[in-house]
């Protein structure tokens, strides 16, 4: 009679299982075993109840007695059981499969921890309940196969035993690829379908809802680091950071676990989503007996449904609410609900587990003796009756397994019957199993489809990934226990179709209005990047803006995007922004004051020009050779014109002219000066007639000074033009969210080397007028030449260090300002004081007052 039942807490050596407490022992009087009579059976180990001692020392090599443990029944686990029958009655109906054959089934219940397991198995092989090599007891015939789970370190145990006696183990845990190797598992099959995309499937679901931090929860042994190695590879190609990870430790099917100082570690971090790999049902229970309210706070993603949720003490909430389960997909077994609520003890007088369920939850006595009810029974009573959170009516992954295994061995059995019928007589057509291993051959090769089209395969190699549904955990209110698919993942669709989401019928856990976030660091938003925090991992990092004329346009990017030069970053550092082209135009204020200044100094030496030529015979334009004085003039009014053709849009033309007129110009220019300059130094040298200095006056030699000056700069324009020519060139840096186009020099060597030439005739010039200056005369310039040359070579000195210290249109109008500086400095001293004495001061111009002042300074001498 039940007593009580309880909510264990999972620690040390006790199960992790939610179960009910019974107090009697017939279930250890029963030898812990279900035998259905039939003419072939098959075995199974499943965990049904257990029991652990109620005080410290307790003798394990005696049976448990009456008071010295604590009995517990595992009611979710019965549904392996029912899935068993359920298959072996369909098997048993068929007239295509095993005819003349019934199927029966001989379940053990197996105790948590190893020495348990290893008795149990060497009991069921000898019936023995300590193993004496060589003795058997067992009076039954053998099982045809052994069904064992759900944990592989159960299978791993007892298939190293079977493995010795060649005897066919089906498991029907998860796969694991440990139990693969031949060598040492030579006789076990795993029913499970692969799981390696499982991890590929959590990684897109992380990504699909931009969860990049998360804590995960495995188990200590060899499966737990690989699953973590897989894992974390996968996470990590997501860009998915793994914030923590909690191990678990089994043996057997206890667990072992000290939340103390991991509680406060998990529930300091950031991270709102958990991954569990493993037995979901251990790891949850242990935790919320540990932890209670405190982790409703957390998504909890699993690889396994969940069976254990009953906790009366959350009356309102239950802790896992909204999580989110991948389960293998597989077709819906038609009738096995209705199987499970049909099961009664009175159907199946020999299961005594239905007879302790009805005793627990339907008020029936129940015999102490033998486990069987006899009076006072609930009417009507049913599985169905009893919450889905104690019993659930929808098939779990590991029954569909159970249900796939007894398919696989019913038709390995079939095809090796009809195997041997061809080499039997007619009179010997009643063939038994001889030998388990005979078996072997049948179920490595079989591929047959179950009732619902599933494909049953048992071969490792032959596996295809599992295609997995996923489902929300709906329990709001506590006790509803519903399972709502929202979702697929298919590791062989097509790449970016794989995971497909139903997010708005997603029930989250109450502590989120909207879709949870799990983030080390908040994104960075546009116009930002992250900066990886150091020591950190890359998941947790500072937002820094984009470097200048770089953009981010999304959430969380890692890296800026450089702009093309066609274009420039705004503001916000969002987007590109198409550059504007421009260039020095006439419409720009300073190329509209740059086009003034050349045309009104142009017309200003017009009028100079106009000026010497209306009065080209008086002394003061005779005193200087007026031939040079209209050369220069026309030159420099050449000079003031040459800006123009630095304004407006550049064309391969106008780029090449910009240099050479330039060069030509000024040297023309200069040269004129220099032969100026010689010509006063000559006239003052002449002291004797017949002396060489004054035939080379009269035949006006310093005028050769000019083309010979000029050749030589037409020279150097060639071989610039004939290696390196100036061209076309675009600025897109100098000025912000403009593309400058501007003329490219070419070859800087020969437009410094220009400029050196015309630097020494400067020079020289000054020189020459520099010595003359006191020279007795009296249109003497020597003192203006000098002067002039000195503004010359001041301009285009400070001109070089300006230069280069600008870009664009600046640059461009620091060379036309200095054209027209320096060309303004020759006019207007060389040429404004003899305008002056022409316009203003006519008296000064004249022989009369000539004779004058050379006899003031005789008499003065």
């Amino acid at each position: 009679m039940l007593v009580s039942w309880i909510i264990i807490s999972c620690f040390l050596q006790i199960p992790t299982l939610i179960c009910t407490t019974i107090t009697s022992s017939c279930l250890a009087e029963k030898k812990y075993r279900f035998h259905n009579n039939s003419s072939m059976d098959i075995g199974a180990f499943f965990s049904i109840y257990f029991y652990f001692p109620k005080r410290a020392k307790i003798d394990w090599e005696k049976r448990p007695l009456d008071g010295e443990y604590l009995e517990l029944l595992i009611e979710q686990n019965y549904q392996l059981i029912l899935a068993m029958l359920f298959a072996i009655e369909e098997i048993n109906r068929s007239s295509h499969l095993l005819p003349n054959t019934s199927l029966g089934i001989e379940v053990y219940n197996l105790l948590p921890d190893e020495r348990n397991i290893l008795e149990s198995v060497f009991y069921w092989l000898t019936g023995l309940s300590i193993f004496i090599p060589n003795y058997n007891c067992r009076k039954e015939r053998k099982p045809a196969a052994l069904l064992t789970g759900t944990r592989w370190k159960t299978s791993e145990i007892i298939g190293t035993v079977l493995h010795l006696y060649k005897f066919p183990q089906l498991t029907f845990g998860p796969f694991d690829p440990v139990l693969t190797e031949r060598s040492q598992f030579s006789s076990l099959y795993q029913v499970a379908p692969k799981d390696t995309a499982l991890t590929h499937g959590i990684a897109s679901l992380m990504l699909h809802f931009s969860w990049n931090w998360v804590g995960v929860l495995i188990s200590s042994d060899h499966r737990g680091a690989q699953i973590l190695s897989d894992l974390r590879r996968e996470l990590d190609r997501n860009g998915v950071c793994i914030a923590f990870v909690e191990t678990v430790s089994f043996v057997g099917e206890s667990v072992y676990y000290n939340p103390v100082y991991s509680k406060w570690r998990i529930l300091e971090s950031s991270a709102n989503v958990i991954v569990i790999y493993g037995d979901s049902t251990s790891f949850l229970t242990v935790i919320i007996n540990k932890w209670g309210k405190l982790i409703s706070r957390f998504v909890w993603v699993m690889n396994s449904k969940w069976c254990g949720n009953r906790f009366h003490e959350y009356t309102m909430l239950d802790s896992f609410h909204g999580s989110l389960i991948f389960s293998p997909h597989h077709g819906e077994i038609w009738g096995f609900t209705k199987f499970m609520q049909e099961a009664t003890p009175v159907k199946y007088p020999e299961d005594i587990y239905l007879h302790v369920l009805w005793n627990l939850y339907f008020n029936c006595s129940l015999l102490h003796s033998n486990c069987q009810i006899f009076e006072n029974c609930l009417p009507n009573a049913s599985l169905g009756l009893l919450p889905g959170n104690i019993f659930d009516m929808t098939m779990t992954e590991e029954s569909y397994n159970v249900y796939n295994a007894v398919y696989a061995v019913a038709h390995s059995l079939h095809e090796m019957i009809l195997s041997q019928v061809q080499d039997q007589t007619e009179a010997n057509k009643d063939i038994t199993l001889s030998f388990s291993w005979q078996l072997h051959p049948f179920l490595k090769k079989i591929q047959v489809k179950n009732p619902v089209g599933d494909l049953v395969v048992l071969d490792e190699k032959k596996k295809s990934d599992a295609e997995y549904d996923i489902n929300n955990l709906w329990n709001f209110p506590t006790g509803l226990s519903l399972q709502v698919k929202v979702g697929t993942f298919s590791p062989r669709a097509p790449q970016g179709q794989q995971l497909s989401i139903t997010e708005h019928m997603i029930q989250w856990p109450t502590v989120f209005s909207e879709i949870p976030q799990s983030v080390c660091s908040e994104s960075c938003s546009p116009g930002f990047r992250k900066a990886i925090k150091q020591g950190k991992l890359s998941c947790c990092f500072d937002c820094t803006p984009c470097p200048e004329n770089e953009v981010s346009n999304e959430t969380g990017m890692g890296q800026c995007v450089k702009c093309p030069e066609t274009h420039y970053a705004n503001a916000e550092k969002t987007q590109c922004l198409q550059k504007t082209v421009t260039f020095l135009n006439y419409d720009d204020p300073l190329g509209k004051g740059l086009t003034v200044i050349s045309l009104v100094f142009s017309a200003l030496t017009a009028v100079v020009i106009g000026v010497f030529v209306s009065h080209r015979d008086t002394p003061i334009v005779r005193a200087n050779n007026r031939f040079l004085s209209y050369i220069l003039l026309i030159t420099l009014m050449l000079c003031f014109l040459c800006p123009l053709l630095f304004i407006g849009l550049p064309n391969t033309v106008t780029c090449i002219l910009q240099q050479s007129l330039f060069g030509l110009l000024f040297t023309v220019v200069l040269s004129t000066v220099l032969a100026r300059t010689i010509t006063v130094v000559m006239a003052f040298q002449i002291t004797a007639p017949g002396r060489r200095t004054r035939w080379l006056l009269i035949l006006q030699a310093p005028n050769f000074i000019i083309p010979v000056c000029t050749l030589m700069q037409v020279l150097l324009s060639g071989i610039w033009l004939g290696t390196f020519p100036p061209f076309i060139d675009i600025d897109a840096h100098s000025e912000h969210g403009h593309i400058i186009i501007l003329c490219n020099k070419g070859s800087a060597v020969a437009f410094y080397c220009s400029l050196v030439y015309l630097g020494v005739l400067a020079f020289g010039s000054y020189l020459m007028a520099f010595l003359c200056r006191n020279l007795p005369d009296t249109f003497n310039e020597a003192k203006f030449l000098s002067i002039s040359m000195l503004v010359f070579c001041s301009v285009w000195v400070t001109f070089l260090p300006v230069y280069h210290s600008t870009k664009g249109k600046v640059m461009v109008s620091m060379e036309v300002f200095s054209i027209l500086a320096s060309s303004a400095g020759i006019l207007c001293l060389i040429f404004a004081p003899k305008c002056y004495i022409i316009l203003f001061r006519p008296d000064r111009n004249s022989l009369h007052h000539i004779r004058d002042k050379i006899h003031c300074r005789s008499k003065i001498c």
